[in-house]
Parts: C-alpha cells; sequence; structure tokens
C-alpha cells in the first residue's frame, strides 16, 4: 500500500517577490508539518517551465539544497501541463517497488515574472514545435478550434460550456488558497473579452504562480490513521499533433488512463465520489467527462448544463476552484489536484466538503497527448 499522509499549499497568485525555491520550500513544509515529518527519503518536483522562464533546471538538487535536505535522492520530472501528476506517480511507483518508504512530490512554477507574450510562448511548448507552435498556434488556439468543432457536432452553447466556469468559481469562494474567490454569472461570462473565439478569458484558467507538496508513504513506515491510500495510477498518450488524430474531439489519452486506474483500483466511473479534473478550458472538462465515463459521448456539457456537477451533485468536480479559480501553475497543477482530493477524503474541505470516500484526479499534457490519472481512498 502506498498512502498520502499529509500535503501543503502555497497561496495561487502572481507571486513577484519570491522565487521558485522559496515557493516550493514553502509547499514542502507545509506539507511535512501537517505529515509530522521532518525528512523525507526522496524529492519528485514536477515543473514544467524552469528552464523556459526562470532560467533554471536542476530542480531536484536545488529544491533539495534550500530545504536543508541535500544527501537525499531528488529530480524534476516533467510531463508538460501533466508535470505534477507525473511527479506523484513516479513517487507513487518509487514507494510501491519497495526501493524507499517515503518521498515528497513537489509542484512548482513561477511563471509571471516574464511579459505575456515570452509567457504564451512557454505554456505552448507543450505542443508540437516543428508543426504548430511554429507556425504561430497556441493552446488556447488550439482548444478553440476543438470547442468549435464540439459546438457544431453536439449541438452545445457557449452558454453550456460556461457552466464549467461558473461551477469553478462558485467553489473557490471558500478556498483559501485560489486565485480568483469571486463567484461569476452567465451573463457576465458571456460579456467577457474573447481570448479566442468561442471562448471567452473566462473559458481558460489563469496561468499563475504557486506550489503545492504531498508527502507519500509506505505501509511499513505509515504511523498514523489520517492517511488516504492511492489504489489506481496510470499514464497514456496520444499524439502530439491534434491533426493527426482520427477525431480531435475525442480524447483517447484520457479514456485508456482513466480505464487502466479503473481496473487496477477496481472501481468504475459511478464508484467516484468526486473527480478533480484538468479545466484548463471549459470545453476540456466536458470532454474529459465523456472519456472517462461519466457522460455518453457529445453529452459532456449536459452534466454542467442540469447542474451536476456541483459539490452536491452526481459527479462533484473542481471541489476547491479547478484550474479556472484556484489557478493554473501549470507543472503544480497536478499536485494541487492530488491534495485537494486528499483534503477531501480525510474529510479537511471545509464549506466545500464532499462526502464521499473515493476520488479522482486526472491531469492533462498538452492538447491531451498525456493523461496521467490517480484514484484515492479513504484509509
Amino acid at each position: 500500500m502506498v498512502a498520502v499522509i499529509g500535503y501543503g499549499f502555497t497561496r495561487i497568485s502572481e507571486h513577484w517577490d519570491k522565487s521558485l525555491r522559496e515557493l516550493a520550500c514553502e509547499s514542502i513544509q507545509a506539507a511535512l508539518m501537517n505529515a509530522n515529518m521532518e525528512k523525507p527519503e526522496a524529492l519528485f518536483v514536477g515543473n514544467m517551465s524552469g528552464a523556459t522562464v526562470s532560467g533554471q533546471q536542476h530542480l531536484g538538487a536545488l529544491i533539495a539544497d534550500w530545504c536543508g535536505f541535500s544527501g537525499i535522492e531528488a529530480y524534476t520530472i516533467e510531463a508538460a501541463d501533466a508535470s505534477g501528476a507525473a511527479a506523484f506517480r513516479s513517487a507513487f511507483l518509487a514507494i510501491a517497488s519497495g526501493f524507499i518508504d517515503t518521498a515528497v512530490v513537489c509542484g512548482v512554477e513561477q511563471m509571471t515574472d516574464v511579459l505575456p507574450d515570452y509567457m504564451t510562448f512557454a505554456t505552448s511548448l507543450g505542443s508540437d514545435y516543428d508543426y504548430e507552435v511554429s507556425c504561430g498556434i497556441t493552446q488556447t488556439s488550439l482548444f478553440a478550434l476543438i470547442a468549435r468543432m464540439y459546438m457544431q457536432e453536439f449541438g452545445a452553447m457557449r452558454e453550456d460550456l460556461g457552466m464549467f466556469a461558473i461551477n469553478s468559481h462558485r467553489n473557490a469562494v471558500a478556498n483559501p488558497f485560489a486565485i480568483y474567490r469571486k463567484e461569476i454569472n452567465i451573463d457576465t461570462l458571456l460579456k467577457s473579452p474573447m481570448a479566442c473565439d468561442p471562448l471567452s478569458v473566462f473559458d481558460c484558467s489563469p496561468v499563475c504562480d504557486g506550489s503545492a507538496s504531498v508527502v507519500l508513504c509506505s505501509e511499513k513506515a505509515l504511523k498514523t490513521n489520517r492517511a488516504v491510500r492511492v489504489i489506481g495510477s496510470s499514464v497514456a498518450t496520444d499524439t502530439m499533433m491534434i491533426a493527426t488524430r482520427k477525431d480531435p474531439l475525442y480524447l483517447k489519452s484520457a479514456n485508456d488512463s482513466s480505464k487502466r486506474a479503473y481496473a487496477m483500483a477496481k472501481k468504475k466511473p459511478e464508484d467516484i465520489g468526486l473527480f478533480e479534473l484538468f479545466d484548463a478550458y471549459t470545453i476540456l472538462a466536458a470532454m474529459q467527462l465523456e472519456a472517462c465515463g461519466f457522460a455518453n459521448r457529445g453529452e459532456g456539457y449536459l452534466l454542467a448544463r442540469n447542474n451536476e456537477i456541483g459539490i452536491r451533485g452526481k459527479i462533484p468536480i473542481c471541489t476547491m476552484g479547478g484550474l479556472k479559480a484556484r489557478g493554473n501553475p501549470i507543472g503544480a497543477t497536478g499536485v494541487y489536484q492530488i491534495a485537494e482530493v486528499t483534503q477531501q477524503l480525510l474529510e479537511e474541505a471545509g464549506k466545500n466538503q464532499v462526502t464521499c470516500t473515493t476520488g479522482m484526479a486526472q491531469s492533462i499534457g498538452g492538447p491531451g497527448s498525456t493523461a496521467v490519472t490517480h484514484i484515492l481512498e479513504a484509509v
């Protein structure tokens, strides 16, 4: 058994006064304190843009040194937007294999010290550079094209997709670590400026700074009942280019990854009590719900239209604000998701508490090229 026994966050914001290493250390120390542990055997860092934005590679050694862990096993895992989730899987495998008993997973990103155009370039590097990025296409424009196709194919309206953002903002109000703690309504969304038609700025998650960490341990090292078990873990990939997929409206990586995680956990979609999905764009939320078996093909948006995704709904999603309102510090987001599922299963989510014993988190890297899925269960 591999268990999560502690978590820690920094508030997501534009942290111009803090460096990447300072953000990482803040969440690591909070997670260790939460787990009542002094020092792990290993540190796995999830980060996408340290080299391109912060001018810093070798984050494992850097952060271990800064936290006073010099000498431990430590390195960085990169899988574009899914970097944090991939780092968590690496730690899970290391403990499950029996080579180590304790580990900290830290997701960290410091993105806002550069101009917006360069930030857009940096976040686009999870796509195919030779055939997409070099031609000027961005993540936002790719998902805008997908949203337009989805709306034409399945009859969804802008306001249907917008309900995903409304849900996320509603849930962020009670989350002290969220960047946008204010509700929005459909009129606000429909009147907001276009980011890339048909996606408005409220359909897109904000790129920002932050760090989240979790502490994992083996059954042998588990000394507390305050823990959640990792019962499912899987990674799957798809093509880098949307144009080479048989169906651009189908997230094959998300489907493959979730199926493998369900099989490992011996669970079905109906057994999942909450789903922290990757709502970097509202269209992505609809497509993930379909790919992971919570809705039929082309009907993911109906869960939002019918208000079945709220905290008291059929399948609660983005329970602490999701990427849209909690914020999206790219490589750190996957760890925020895992920490938030842990928070829920430990019944420490306050006003946003969902009554459940099993939760799932899925991170998407690039335009669906990587999907990392984890299923956790209360001990």
